[in-house]
């Protein structure tokens, strides 16, 4: 099976920060990693009754997984900060032997060539994959997707085939379906 570790940058949405991290222990997830304004468990930075608050509402959709799923934070600060900190796990994570893997559907066409359809084992331009040792999977914020600045650090881009007339599917399902595909069918 995969190594699959999960970085939610930017996710606004407390109950799908819950859904994923349900997802995430439900699937085998190595750990998950919160960057940015991302709401996180526990977060030792907040006011105990705002930790207390915000954990509640994670806890309404992650059922208890919350406190199974090994987690890291990456510090929140500035926007910039948050980029540059996690840039450097990022290559730290390269280092290490895995590869980058970016959850975006909106791409420009310099990063065609990067784009992976969910299932297929070559890119666009016939660039066999290998995830064997491992995928850093980067989902970015649920309207802009991921930022540019880290867009540059990602080996492909995984993009899940859709057959309705939606562009997007919601990032707590998105993820559900690209962490199974990634253990599925590579």
């Amino acid at each position: 099976m995969i190594k699959i570790r999960l970085v939610l940058h930017n996710i606004r949405s407390v109950y799908n920060v819950g859904a994923i991290l349900r997802t995430a222990e439900g699937l085998g997830v190595e750990s998950v990693i919160f960057s940015g304004y991302t709401p996180r468990y526990d977060d030792p930075g907040l006011l105990p009754h705002l930790r207390a608050k915000l954990n509640h509402q994670i806890e309404k959709s992650a059922l208890g997984a919350e406190k199974l799923v090994s987690r890291q934070i990456i510090a929140h600060s500035t926007p910039e900060e948050d980029i540059t900190l996690l840039t450097n796990v990022m290559k730290c994570a390269i280092m290490e032997g895995y590869t980058i893997v970016g959850l975006e559907n909106n791409l420009s066409s310099a990063e065609l060539p990067r784009q992976l359809i969910l299932g297929q084992t070559t890119t666009r331009t016939g660039e066999r994959v290998d995830f064997s040792k491992g995928v850093y999977l980067i989902l970015g914020e649920e309207v802009n997707g991921i930022p540019a600045a880290i867009r540059q650090q990602v080996d492909y881009f995984l993009e899940i085939p859709m057959q309705g007339q939606k562009e997007s599917f919601n990032v707590s399902v998105a993820t559900g379906i690209a962490v199974w595909g990634l253990q599925n069918c590579y």
